[in-house]
């Protein structure tokens, strides 16, 4: 063999190695990444001891929110924000399954605007009996967690639920009931980009 042959053939065997170990090592990184995950990722003994995010819709607009748990216990000295929870806007829930049922998220600021918050209380946006029966509210039916499945609502007047202002209107009408899911469903978040 010449020297030129082997020379070829110890670049060839390098340039092999190199390709095995690169493929190994990007096969194994998702596995070893620490990195934040979607919150319906963590299972197990991480629920509620990790960071999670979601996304979330605000004035219209998807944003990722990072949450530093899914429960808050402290204290609230004043009446928290909204974190709604509703039928999935488009066709790719924000919240999908393994979660419990399909669905997406609606909060109010983001972060430099008006009252802004980090703590927020969740609430279900179901469908009412006036809005069924009217038609004006569209409703998916899921099942939460519990015996029954709920009308959550998916648009109200031909109208996407994908802000606070759009909720709070169908709300006022009498169209949509925003039930407070009560002191477990406090959250802590922040918005972080879309």
């Amino acid at each position: 063999m010449t020297h030129a042959n082997l020379a070829n053939l110890v670049r060839g065997a390098a340039a092999a190695a190199a390709v095995v170990v690169m493929t190994i090592g990007v096969t194994a990184l998702p596995a070893e990444a620490g990195g934040i995950r979607n919150c319906v990722d963590v299972t197990g003994t991480q629920i509620n001891r990790v960071g999670c995010y979601e996304k979330v819709w605000s004035d219209g607009v998807e944003y990722r929110m990072t949450f530093s748990n899914v429960s808050f216990s402290g204290a609230s000295p004043k009446e928290l924000d909204a974190f709604y929870v509703l039928a999935p806007q488009t066709d790719t829930p924000q919240g999908p399954p393994p979660a419990p049922f399909a669905h997406d998220h609606v909060v109010r600021d983001l972060p430099g605007n008006g009252t802004y918050s980090t703590r927020l209380q969740g609430y279900f946006v179901l469908c009412t009996g006036q809005g069924l029966g009217s038609g004006a509210c569209v409703a998916t039916w899921m099942n939460p967690g519990g015996p029954d499945v709920i009308p959550f609502a998916t648009t109200v007047n031909g109208q996407p639920l994908t802000s606070t202002t759009a909720i709070e209107s169908a709300a006022d009408s009498g169209l949509v009931a925003l039930v407070n899911l009560g002191p477990t469903a406090v959250i802590v978040g922040s918005i972080s980009g879309n």
